[in-house]
């Protein structure tokens, strides 16, 4: 017995509908270049290293969203290149079933452009983030020609962000900047200070132990 004849008596549906578990496989495709893995990598690290002390979110990178009404694996998925969804449990997943997880849909997308994405990331990934997925805060960046854009949903519709004097795009959602640093998309906290990697963390203690002459090695 499948699993839908299981639930159509209880449902009322057609018994032909197969639902697929909530433990889905993300089904993204590889990453174009070795610059597009660096920049998502570099936004997961960063975000969650700045909030390490938090349980209460989930970022992700190039993994599949599954968002069918009729909790179908086959239809309706998308898988931005980098997403956090707030106010939901911080754990590992294959992947985000929105039915599995309350109805919930990222709060902040970033697409990572290309030649063969860009179109795509601009006209209809930006209209299912705005009408089906209702993200607030969707970026795109281009590593190559360093294009960068934001926007946050204002009565429905996506509304260009402003950039400060410092070229820099506030997100609503996390309290923080977002901008080009040294060719990549970095976060900035509200004062402008950029958030650094547990590395540039590590290397700035180390210097600082240096200035006061003690041997970073020796701790």
């Amino acid at each position: 017995m499948t699993i839908a004849q299981e639930l159509a008596p209880q449902a009322g549906i057609d018994q032909n509908v197969i639902f697929p578990p909530g433990d889905l496989y993300s089904d993204e495709p590889p990453l174009e270049t070795e610059l597009h893995l660096e920049q998502i990598m570099l936004l997961l690290k960063c975000l969650k290293w700045l909030w390490r002390d938090r349980n209460d979110f989930y970022a992700a990178g190039n993994l599949t969203i599954y968002y069918s009404p009729h909790q179908r694996k086959s239809q309706d998925f998308r898988g931005p290149d980098f997403f956090v969804v707030l106010g939901t449990e911080r754990k590992t997943r294959k992947s985000w079933v929105v039915w599995e997880e309350d109805g919930k849909y990222p709060h902040v997308i970033v697409e990572i452009l290309s030649d063969s994405t860009a179109k795509t990331d601009k006209e209809l990934k930006k209209q299912i983030y705005q009408d089906t997925f209702r993200t607030p805060d969707y970026f795109w960046f281009d590593p190559y020609t360093l294009e960068f854009a934001g926007f946050h949903l204002l009565d429905g519709e996506y509304q260009p962000l402003q950039a400060n004097e410092r070229g820099l795009l506030w997100s609503h959602q996390l309290g923080l900047y977002l901008g080009v640093h040294e060719g990549l998309v970095r976060f900035f906290t509200a004062n402008g200070k950029l958030v650094p990697t547990p590395e540039e963390t590590a290397e700035r203690l180390a210097a600082k132990l240096r200035e006061l002459n003690i041997d970073p090695d020796t701790i």
